[in-house]
């Protein structure tokens, strides 16, 4: 089976659209897009901005167990005559929870957190 990036990379090919034309509409380098090639696992908000760029529906080959989902921690108040203080029970999406997985869905959202940020300051300061 192949993995996301593998997944990824063969959309792209088989959409015709050049990888220029989607680093650009990123604003990523090409280095960046071939890495995520690579990976294993990537986070689908990604993978999504490229579907909508090449048209293409990625729901069915990233599946909500395959998207890595981090559990999140939610404040749930209760009105207990002992205590009025807010709690916080971790609530979970994915069955299985993996630490090597979180950090690496962590990872995949930092760096593309950095790009984004990279993209605005190319948007404000960059070239005219």
């Amino acid at each position: 089976m192949s993995h996301h990036g593998e997944i990824l990379q063969e959309s792209i090919k088989n959409s015709g659209i050049s990888i220029t034309r989607i680093v650009e509409e990123l604003g990523i380098t090409r280095p960046t897009i071939y890495r995520k090639f690579k990976e294993e696992r990537l986070d689908y908000a990604f993978v999504k901005r490229i579907g909508d760029i090449i048209g293409h529906d990625f729901s069915n080959e990233f599946t909500v167990l395959q998207q890595g989902v981090l559990p999140f921690v939610a404040p749930v108040v209760t009105n207990s005559p002992l205590s009025n203080v807010t709690q916080r029970t971790s609530v979970l999406q994915a069955a299985e929870i993996d630490p090597v997985k979180q950090l690496m869905a962590l990872q995949t959202k930092y760096i593309a957190l950095l790009e984004a940020h990279n993209e605005l300051l190319m948007k404000v300061y960059g070239p005219k």
